[in-house]
């Protein structure tokens, strides 16, 4: 069978910032070709990304993350219908997931005199289909006289396990009571990380009071001092969708076509939100590179093993990007089936070897139709 695989390598450059902080409040960072790295986690853009997602998806298609399953899936079945109690609708919720093999717990906070409903142990991922269709089996259960039977014969399980979401399918999702609702993820991302040695900044602030300022009488001190700590670096980002693997999880071709076009405009342009008050550091890439491959997926990390050193560095990572990935591909055949560059500036001039150059738009929309036509052919 064919395999569609799509490779996302990006260069940004983002100015001083902390956008994902270590348990310190430092920015976080790695040793990668023995010299120390601005890095950004995988969980961080991931994040990001789904948080994006509502930008470019109706909220149908997508799901929520939440240890308060409970509470969700009740607001769910009175939203289906308000003659059901708050509290039915919850005895209701626990039963289903009860049915399904998902343990529930009382919440750490309730007490005697404010009781919450309970939790499960985990975040749980579900799309918003799924609880839809579970409050409903929850509704018919209601009207029978033993509900809790009536929702062990009606296949909660199943109905958790059917209609996933587009950021659940991408994803993945992890259940440690029913394995079997586990869902693989289709997509990984790699920790970004600088293609230059980075070094900590420090920016020492101070706060006026302005109340205490405005009175003669006291002294010219600030109310407040502290320090932040930055950098400032050219970024290499990578993640990659299993496209086969994403339709198996979604079930449609369609909606995997569209799955792959958000990803990428979501992916793409999103960023962590980390000390986004304190450094206004939002950029977008100054370079994209989409690839279809046929085979394995292929991180081109390794053309920054050697520290970028010199200066315009994002030419010089440009050009080292460009030069590393035909080596690759002629060393190890894995020149893609199709590749198409968005980028800004001569800087990324370049890339252009990689791909055919052209905007983000049309890349994605060029995308998509490689990626439909794939799966038909696989189908």
């Amino acid at each position: 069978m064919t395999r569609t695989i799509l490779d996302i390598s990006i260069l940004q450059t983002v100015p001083p910032s902390n956008l994902n902080r270590d348990d310190t409040g430092s920015p976080k960072s790695a040793v990668y070709g023995g010299v120390r790295r601005a890095r950004v986690s995988s969980q961080a853009w991931k994040r990001a990304t789904r948080l994006a997602f509502a930008d470019v998806l109706d909220a149908s298609s997508l799901g929520m993350r939440t240890k308060r399953v409970v509470e969700l899936l009740g607001e769910r079945i009175v939203a289906k219908d308000a003659r059901i109690s708050v509290e039915r609708a919850q005895e209701l919720a626990g039963l289903a997931f009860g049915a399904a093999g998902i343990k529930l717990s009382a919440a750490r906070r309730s007490t005697s005199e404010n009781p919450l409903p309970d939790e499960s142990g985990y975040l749980l991922f579900l799309s918003a289909l799924q609880l839809d269709n579970v409050a409903q089996l929850c509704l018919d259960a209601n009207t029978s006289d033993d509900p809790k039977t009536a929702l062990k014969a009606a296949d909660v399980k199943r109905a958790l396990d059917t209609s996933n979401s587009v950021d659940l399918s991408l994803f993945g999702r992890m259940v440690a009571d029913s394995s079997d609702l586990n869902v693989d993820a289709a997509c990984q991302v790699a920790h970004a990380i600088s293609v230059h040695p980075v070094e900590a900044e420090f920016d020492y602030f101070t706060a006026v009071d302005d109340h205490k300022a405005a009175d003669e009488n006291e002294d010219a001190g600030a109310g407040m001092i502290g320090t932040v700590e930055f950098n400032s670096s050219t970024l290499y980002r990578y993640a990659t969708v299993d496209v086969d693997r994403l339709l198996k999880n979604l079930g449609d071709a369609d909606a995997t076509r569209r799955a792959v076009e958000a990803f990428v405009l979501a992916f793409v342009t999103s960023m962590p939100s980390g000390k986004q008050n304190s450094f206004a550091n939002r950029t977008l890439p100054d370079a994209v590179v989409l690839s279809i491959r046929d085979g394995q997926p292929v991180n081109l990390v390794g053309a920054f093993e050697e520290a970028v050193t010199e200066n315009p560095r994002l030419r010089t990572a440009s050009e080292k990007l460009s030069t590393y990935a035909q080596r690759i591909d002629t060393v190890f055949g894995t020149t893609p089936v199709k590749s198409w560059v968005a980028r800004v500036g001569e800087s990324t001039a370049a890339l252009d070897e990689l791909g055919t150059p052209t905007s983000l738009t049309a890349a994605v929309a060029a995308l998509g139709d490689v990626v439909s036509g794939r799966l038909a052919e696989s189908a």
